[in-house]
Protein backbone atom coordinates (compact mmCIF):
# COMPACT_ATOMS: atom_id res chain seq x y z
CA UNK A 1 0.00 0.00 0.00
CA UNK A 2 0.88 3.04 -0.53
CA UNK A 3 2.21 5.63 2.11
CA UNK A 4 0.05 8.71 2.62
CA UNK A 5 0.54 11.68 4.38
CA UNK A 6 -2.98 11.69 5.81
CA UNK A 7 -1.81 14.00 8.57
CA UNK A 8 -4.41 16.32 8.74
CA UNK A 9 -7.14 16.59 11.50
CA UNK A 10 -10.86 17.52 11.70
CA UNK A 11 -11.91 19.92 14.11
CA UNK A 12 -15.42 18.50 15.65
CA UNK A 13 -16.06 21.30 17.66
CA UNK A 14 -16.78 23.45 14.42
CA UNK A 15 -18.79 20.86 13.47
CA UNK A 16 -21.81 23.56 14.14
CA UNK A 17 -20.20 26.26 12.14
CA UNK A 18 -19.36 23.90 9.29
CA UNK A 19 -23.45 22.73 8.70
CA UNK A 20 -24.37 26.51 8.21
CA UNK A 21 -21.58 27.29 6.17
CA UNK A 22 -22.37 23.95 4.03
CA UNK A 23 -26.11 25.15 3.67
CA UNK A 24 -25.22 28.45 1.97
CA UNK A 25 -23.20 26.31 0.14
CA UNK A 26 -25.72 24.28 -0.95
CA UNK A 27 -27.88 26.53 -1.18
CA UNK A 28 -25.70 28.91 -3.79
CA UNK A 29 -25.29 25.13 -5.43
CA UNK A 30 -29.10 24.60 -6.29
CA UNK A 31 -29.15 28.31 -7.39
CA UNK A 32 -26.96 27.82 -10.46
CA UNK A 33 -28.66 24.52 -11.09
CA UNK A 34 -31.83 26.04 -11.22
CA UNK A 35 -30.74 28.70 -12.97
CA UNK A 36 -32.03 31.20 -10.87
CA UNK A 37 -28.38 32.55 -10.60
CA UNK A 38 -26.84 33.16 -14.10
CA UNK A 39 -23.92 31.38 -15.75
CA UNK A 40 -22.46 32.84 -19.01
CA UNK A 41 -21.11 30.95 -21.86
CA UNK A 42 -18.31 32.04 -24.26
CA UNK A 43 -17.35 31.24 -27.99
CA UNK A 44 -14.13 30.03 -26.99
CA UNK A 45 -12.66 26.94 -25.30
CA UNK A 46 -12.22 27.70 -21.31
CA UNK A 47 -10.51 25.35 -19.22
CA UNK A 48 -11.28 25.44 -15.61
CA UNK A 49 -8.78 23.83 -13.14
CA UNK A 50 -9.52 23.92 -9.28
CA UNK A 51 -10.43 21.89 -6.78
CA UNK A 52 -12.90 21.93 -3.67
CA UNK A 53 -10.29 21.46 -1.06
CA UNK A 54 -8.59 24.65 0.09
CA UNK A 55 -4.98 24.22 -0.05
CA UNK A 56 -2.35 23.07 -2.27
CA UNK A 57 -3.48 20.08 -4.69
CA UNK A 58 -0.90 20.90 -7.70
CA UNK A 59 -3.37 23.48 -9.33
CA UNK A 60 -0.60 25.63 -10.85
CA UNK A 61 1.53 23.07 -11.87
CA UNK A 62 -1.18 21.00 -14.16
CA UNK A 63 -2.15 24.56 -15.60
CA UNK A 64 1.40 24.95 -16.73
CA UNK A 65 1.09 21.14 -18.21
CA UNK A 66 -1.98 22.72 -19.90
CA UNK A 67 0.29 25.38 -21.35
CA UNK A 68 3.04 23.24 -22.41
CA UNK A 69 0.38 20.99 -24.49
CA UNK A 70 -1.65 24.25 -26.04
CA UNK A 71 0.71 27.00 -26.31
CA UNK A 72 2.74 25.63 -29.89
CA UNK A 73 -0.61 25.32 -31.33
CA UNK A 74 -3.16 27.83 -30.31
CA UNK A 75 -2.87 31.31 -28.68
CA UNK A 76 -3.27 30.80 -24.50
CA UNK A 77 -4.88 33.24 -22.14
CA UNK A 78 -4.78 31.89 -18.50
CA UNK A 79 -6.97 33.51 -16.20
CA UNK A 80 -6.94 33.82 -12.32
CA UNK A 81 -7.84 36.18 -9.60
CA UNK A 82 -4.11 36.43 -8.43
CA UNK A 83 -4.26 35.89 -5.17
CA UNK A 84 -2.82 38.06 -2.10
CA UNK A 85 -2.00 40.83 -4.81
CA UNK A 86 -1.70 44.18 -3.94
CA UNK A 87 -4.02 45.52 -6.86
CA UNK A 88 -7.64 45.23 -8.02
CA UNK A 89 -10.01 44.98 -10.82
CA UNK A 90 -8.42 43.78 -14.17
CA UNK A 91 -4.53 43.47 -14.55
CA UNK A 92 -2.86 42.34 -17.69
CA UNK A 93 0.77 41.05 -17.06
CA UNK A 94 2.42 43.41 -19.69
CA UNK A 95 5.87 45.21 -19.18
CA UNK A 96 6.07 46.10 -15.75
CA UNK A 97 4.70 43.49 -13.82
CA UNK A 98 5.26 41.52 -10.19
CA UNK A 99 3.46 39.32 -7.66
CA UNK A 100 2.60 42.29 -6.14
CA UNK A 101 0.71 43.32 -9.39
CA UNK A 102 -0.73 40.50 -10.47
CA UNK A 103 -0.19 37.36 -7.55
CA UNK A 104 2.74 35.00 -6.85
CA UNK A 105 1.49 31.87 -9.24
CA UNK A 106 0.63 34.01 -12.39
CA UNK A 107 4.01 35.56 -12.15
CA UNK A 108 4.97 32.70 -12.45
CA UNK A 109 3.41 31.27 -15.56
CA UNK A 110 3.73 34.54 -17.34
CA UNK A 111 7.88 34.46 -16.16
CA UNK A 112 7.82 30.82 -17.62
CA UNK A 113 5.76 31.49 -20.77
CA UNK A 114 6.17 34.84 -21.58
CA UNK A 115 4.41 34.36 -24.93
CA UNK A 116 1.23 33.13 -23.09
CA UNK A 117 -1.02 36.05 -22.60
CA UNK A 118 -1.90 36.30 -18.32
CA UNK A 119 -4.06 38.44 -16.91
CA UNK A 120 -5.93 38.49 -13.09
CA UNK A 121 -9.60 39.72 -12.13
CA UNK A 122 -11.53 38.82 -9.33
CA UNK A 123 -14.68 38.82 -11.45
CA UNK A 124 -13.83 35.81 -13.98
CA UNK A 125 -16.62 37.42 -16.60
CA UNK A 126 -15.16 40.70 -16.73
CA UNK A 127 -11.42 39.27 -17.11
CA UNK A 128 -13.16 36.81 -19.86
CA UNK A 129 -14.49 39.70 -21.79
CA UNK A 130 -11.68 42.02 -21.55
CA UNK A 131 -9.34 38.86 -23.08
CA UNK A 132 -11.80 38.38 -25.54
CA UNK A 133 -11.18 41.94 -26.72
CA UNK A 134 -8.13 41.42 -27.66
CA UNK A 135 -6.77 41.57 -31.05
CA UNK A 136 -2.98 40.80 -30.58
CA UNK A 137 -2.98 38.34 -29.77
CA UNK A 138 -6.53 36.81 -30.78
CA UNK A 139 -7.05 34.26 -27.72
CA UNK A 140 -7.98 30.73 -28.71
CA UNK A 141 -8.42 29.34 -25.57
CA UNK A 142 -8.72 30.30 -21.75
CA UNK A 143 -7.38 28.58 -18.58
CA UNK A 144 -9.02 29.46 -15.90
CA UNK A 145 -6.90 28.85 -12.52
CA UNK A 146 -8.86 27.61 -9.50
CA UNK A 147 -12.24 28.78 -10.42
CA UNK A 148 -14.28 25.74 -9.96
CA UNK A 149 -16.53 27.88 -7.34
CA UNK A 150 -16.84 30.79 -10.01
CA UNK A 151 -19.67 29.26 -11.24
CA UNK A 152 -21.21 32.55 -12.67
CA UNK A 153 -18.74 31.53 -15.52
CA UNK A 154 -19.60 28.12 -17.72
CA UNK A 155 -17.00 26.48 -18.60
CA UNK A 156 -16.58 23.88 -21.35
CA UNK A 157 -14.40 21.75 -19.65
CA UNK A 158 -13.84 21.66 -15.74
CA UNK A 159 -10.99 19.79 -14.52
CA UNK A 160 -11.19 18.87 -10.69
CA UNK A 161 -7.71 18.33 -8.79
CA UNK A 162 -8.04 16.34 -5.37
CA UNK A 163 -4.99 15.81 -3.42
CA UNK A 164 -4.42 11.80 -2.63
CA UNK A 165 -2.99 12.64 0.81
CA UNK A 166 -6.08 14.21 1.58
CA UNK A 167 -9.22 12.57 0.13
CA UNK A 168 -12.37 14.57 -0.02
CA UNK A 169 -14.54 11.73 1.23
CA UNK A 170 -12.89 11.72 4.52
CA UNK A 171 -12.57 15.75 4.75
CA UNK A 172 -15.18 17.92 6.24
CA UNK A 173 -16.44 21.34 5.41
CA UNK A 174 -15.05 24.48 6.21
CA UNK A 175 -13.97 25.47 8.80
CA UNK A 176 -14.21 22.02 10.52
CA UNK A 177 -11.88 20.64 7.54
CA UNK A 178 -10.79 22.24 4.40
CA UNK A 179 -13.64 21.51 2.08
CA UNK A 180 -15.20 24.71 0.12
CA UNK A 181 -17.62 22.61 -0.68
CA UNK A 182 -19.72 19.38 -0.02
CA UNK A 183 -17.77 16.01 -1.66
CA UNK A 184 -20.63 16.08 -4.07
CA UNK A 185 -19.71 18.97 -5.98
CA UNK A 186 -17.13 16.51 -7.63
CA UNK A 187 -19.93 15.64 -10.18
CA UNK A 188 -19.20 18.94 -12.40
CA UNK A 189 -16.73 17.96 -13.12
CA UNK A 190 -15.73 16.15 -16.65
CA UNK A 191 -12.34 15.43 -15.52
CA UNK A 192 -10.76 14.74 -12.25
CA UNK A 193 -7.29 13.88 -11.65
CA UNK A 194 -5.76 12.49 -8.32
CA UNK A 195 -2.65 14.24 -7.91
CA UNK A 196 0.73 13.98 -5.46
CA UNK A 197 0.42 10.18 -5.76
CA UNK A 198 3.57 8.60 -4.49
CA UNK A 199 6.06 7.14 -6.94
CA UNK A 200 5.35 3.46 -4.90
CA UNK A 201 1.46 3.61 -5.55
CA UNK A 202 0.31 0.25 -5.96
CA UNK A 203 -2.57 -1.38 -8.17
CA UNK A 204 -5.20 -1.83 -5.17
CA UNK A 205 -4.46 2.33 -4.18
CA UNK A 206 -5.59 3.45 -7.31
CA UNK A 207 -8.69 0.77 -7.17
CA UNK A 208 -9.93 2.33 -3.76
CA UNK A 209 -9.36 5.48 -4.92
CA UNK A 210 -11.84 4.95 -7.92
CA UNK A 211 -14.09 3.26 -5.96
CA UNK A 212 -14.25 5.96 -3.20
CA UNK A 213 -14.92 9.22 -5.33
CA UNK A 214 -17.64 6.42 -7.19
CA UNK A 215 -17.38 8.93 -10.60
CA UNK A 216 -19.77 8.84 -12.96
CA UNK A 217 -19.74 7.09 -16.43
CA UNK A 218 -18.91 10.32 -18.42
CA UNK A 219 -16.15 11.82 -16.00
CA UNK A 220 -12.74 10.28 -16.90
CA UNK A 221 -10.09 10.29 -13.80
CA UNK A 222 -6.80 10.21 -13.79
CA UNK A 223 -3.77 10.20 -11.57
CA UNK A 224 -0.82 12.04 -11.46
CA UNK A 225 2.53 12.90 -9.80
CA UNK A 226 5.72 15.42 -9.92
CA UNK A 227 8.41 15.25 -11.89
CA UNK A 228 11.03 17.14 -10.12
CA UNK A 229 13.95 19.23 -12.58
CA UNK A 230 17.04 20.76 -12.20
CA UNK A 231 17.97 23.52 -9.76
CA UNK A 232 18.56 26.74 -11.12
CA UNK A 233 19.74 29.48 -9.45
CA UNK A 234 17.15 32.30 -8.53
CA UNK A 235 18.95 35.27 -8.92
CA UNK A 236 20.97 35.27 -12.60
CA UNK A 237 24.03 35.75 -13.25
CA UNK A 238 23.99 38.71 -16.20
CA UNK A 239 28.13 37.53 -17.17
CA UNK A 240 26.83 34.26 -17.49
CA UNK A 241 25.59 32.37 -20.72
CA UNK A 242 23.79 29.33 -19.04
CA UNK A 243 22.52 29.32 -15.57
CA UNK A 244 24.17 26.80 -14.11
CA UNK A 245 21.70 24.26 -13.21
CA UNK A 246 22.47 21.53 -9.95
CA UNK A 247 20.89 17.59 -10.18
CA UNK A 248 19.28 16.23 -7.29
CA UNK A 249 21.33 13.53 -7.45
CA UNK A 250 24.33 15.80 -6.88
CA UNK A 251 22.76 17.56 -3.97
CA UNK A 252 24.83 14.81 -1.54
CA UNK A 253 27.89 16.78 -1.96
CA UNK A 254 26.48 19.94 -0.06
CA UNK A 255 27.52 19.76 3.42
CA UNK A 256 23.86 21.03 4.27
CA UNK A 257 20.39 21.88 2.75
CA UNK A 258 18.51 25.16 3.86
CA UNK A 259 15.01 24.00 2.93
CA UNK A 260 12.86 27.70 2.02
CA UNK A 261 8.76 27.26 1.42
CA UNK A 262 5.36 28.86 1.73
CA UNK A 263 3.53 26.31 0.06
CA UNK A 264 0.51 24.38 1.94
CA UNK A 265 1.87 21.07 2.47
CA UNK A 266 5.91 21.29 2.26
CA UNK A 267 5.84 17.10 3.26
CA UNK A 268 5.91 15.94 -0.18
CA UNK A 269 9.01 18.36 -0.92
CA UNK A 270 10.79 17.84 2.35
CA UNK A 271 10.94 13.73 1.60
CA UNK A 272 12.50 14.38 -2.04
CA UNK A 273 15.01 16.09 -0.74
CA UNK A 274 15.72 14.06 1.94
CA UNK A 275 16.47 11.63 -0.62
CA UNK A 276 19.09 12.85 -1.84
CA UNK A 277 20.21 15.17 1.74
CA UNK A 278 19.34 13.83 4.67
CA UNK A 279 21.45 16.92 6.33
CA UNK A 280 18.49 19.17 5.63
CA UNK A 281 16.68 22.15 7.67
CA UNK A 282 13.53 23.31 6.76
CA UNK A 283 12.02 26.81 6.65
CA UNK A 284 8.47 26.84 6.42
CA UNK A 285 5.54 29.77 6.05
CA UNK A 286 2.31 29.48 5.30
CA UNK A 287 1.03 29.31 1.67
CA UNK A 288 0.98 32.27 -0.42
CA UNK A 289 3.40 34.09 2.49
CA UNK A 290 5.15 37.83 1.70
CA UNK A 291 8.44 37.86 3.05
CA UNK A 292 9.10 40.71 5.77
CA UNK A 293 12.23 42.22 6.73
CA UNK A 294 12.55 39.79 10.07
CA UNK A 295 11.45 36.63 7.88
CA UNK A 296 14.75 37.57 5.75
CA UNK A 297 16.68 37.72 8.75
CA UNK A 298 15.50 35.21 10.38
CA UNK A 299 16.66 33.52 6.86
CA UNK A 300 19.68 34.57 6.91
CA UNK A 301 20.02 33.87 10.33
CA UNK A 302 19.64 30.20 9.80
CA UNK A 303 21.97 29.83 6.79
CA UNK A 304 24.49 31.32 8.56
CA UNK A 305 24.11 29.02 11.18
CA UNK A 306 24.64 25.55 8.49
CA UNK A 307 28.36 24.40 8.98
CA UNK A 308 30.04 24.10 6.28
CA UNK A 309 31.37 25.98 3.31
CA UNK A 310 29.49 24.27 0.58
CA UNK A 311 25.88 24.75 1.88
CA UNK A 312 22.87 25.78 -0.46
CA UNK A 313 18.99 27.07 -0.41
CA UNK A 314 16.34 25.67 -2.36
CA UNK A 315 13.23 26.96 -2.99
CA UNK A 316 9.95 26.47 -4.82
CA UNK A 317 9.02 28.36 -7.94
CA UNK A 318 5.85 30.16 -6.36
CA UNK A 319 8.56 31.76 -3.32
CA UNK A 320 11.27 32.51 -5.83
CA UNK A 321 8.47 34.64 -7.24
CA UNK A 322 8.59 37.01 -4.18
CA UNK A 323 12.09 36.22 -3.37
CA UNK A 324 12.94 38.12 -6.82
CA UNK A 325 11.67 41.68 -5.95
CA UNK A 326 12.29 40.99 -1.96
CA UNK A 327 14.40 44.75 -1.31
CA UNK A 328 15.70 42.90 1.70
CA UNK A 329 17.35 40.17 0.66
CA UNK A 330 21.48 41.12 0.92
CA UNK A 331 23.05 40.34 -2.47
CA UNK A 332 26.16 37.98 -0.53
CA UNK A 333 23.53 35.44 0.09
CA UNK A 334 21.30 35.81 -3.54
CA UNK A 335 24.00 33.34 -4.90
CA UNK A 336 22.93 30.52 -2.66
CA UNK A 337 19.29 30.67 -3.55
CA UNK A 338 18.55 28.07 -5.84
CA UNK A 339 14.71 27.04 -7.38
CA UNK A 340 13.40 23.36 -7.71
CA UNK A 341 11.07 23.44 -10.45
CA UNK A 342 7.85 20.74 -11.01
CA UNK A 343 6.49 18.99 -14.05
CA UNK A 344 3.04 17.17 -13.89
CA UNK A 345 3.79 13.20 -14.67
CA UNK A 346 0.09 11.54 -15.24
CA UNK A 347 0.14 8.00 -14.29
CA UNK A 348 -1.08 4.47 -15.62
CA UNK A 349 0.26 4.64 -19.03
CA UNK A 350 -2.61 7.68 -19.24
CA UNK A 351 -1.19 10.43 -19.93
CA UNK A 352 -1.95 10.45 -24.23
CA UNK A 353 -5.33 9.59 -23.19
CA UNK A 354 -5.49 12.96 -20.45
CA UNK A 355 -3.45 15.14 -23.57
CA UNK A 356 -6.23 13.47 -26.29
CA UNK A 357 -8.93 14.80 -24.59
CA UNK A 358 -7.31 18.50 -23.68
CA UNK A 359 -6.99 18.74 -27.62
CA UNK A 360 -10.78 16.79 -28.46
CA UNK A 361 -12.22 19.93 -26.53
CA UNK A 362 -10.14 22.86 -27.69
CA UNK A 363 -10.52 21.52 -31.69
CA UNK A 364 -14.02 21.24 -31.44
CA UNK A 365 -15.26 23.98 -29.69
CA UNK A 366 -12.75 26.49 -31.72
CA UNK A 367 -13.11 29.96 -31.52
CA UNK A 368 -15.78 31.35 -34.37
CA UNK A 369 -16.01 27.34 -35.51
Amino acid sequence: MQTLQRNFKIKKWLYPVSFLYGLGVRIRNKCFDWGILKQKEYPIPIICVGNITVGGTGKTPHTEFLISLLKDQYNVAVLSRGYKRKTKGYRLAVDKFDAETIGDEPYQIKSKYPEVTVAVDENRCRGIENLLKLNSPKIDVILLDDAYQHRHVKAGLNILLIDMNRPICEDKLLPAGLLREPASGKHRANIVVVTKCSDEIKPIDFNITTKQLALYPFQKLYFSNFKYGELYPVFKDAELEKEPKISLSSLHTFNQVLLLSGIANPIPLINKIKEYNTALESLHYKDHHDFTKEDIKEIEKRFEKLTGDNKIIITTEKDATRLVGNRYLKEDIKKYIYCLPIEVNILQQMEESFIQNILDYVRENKRDS
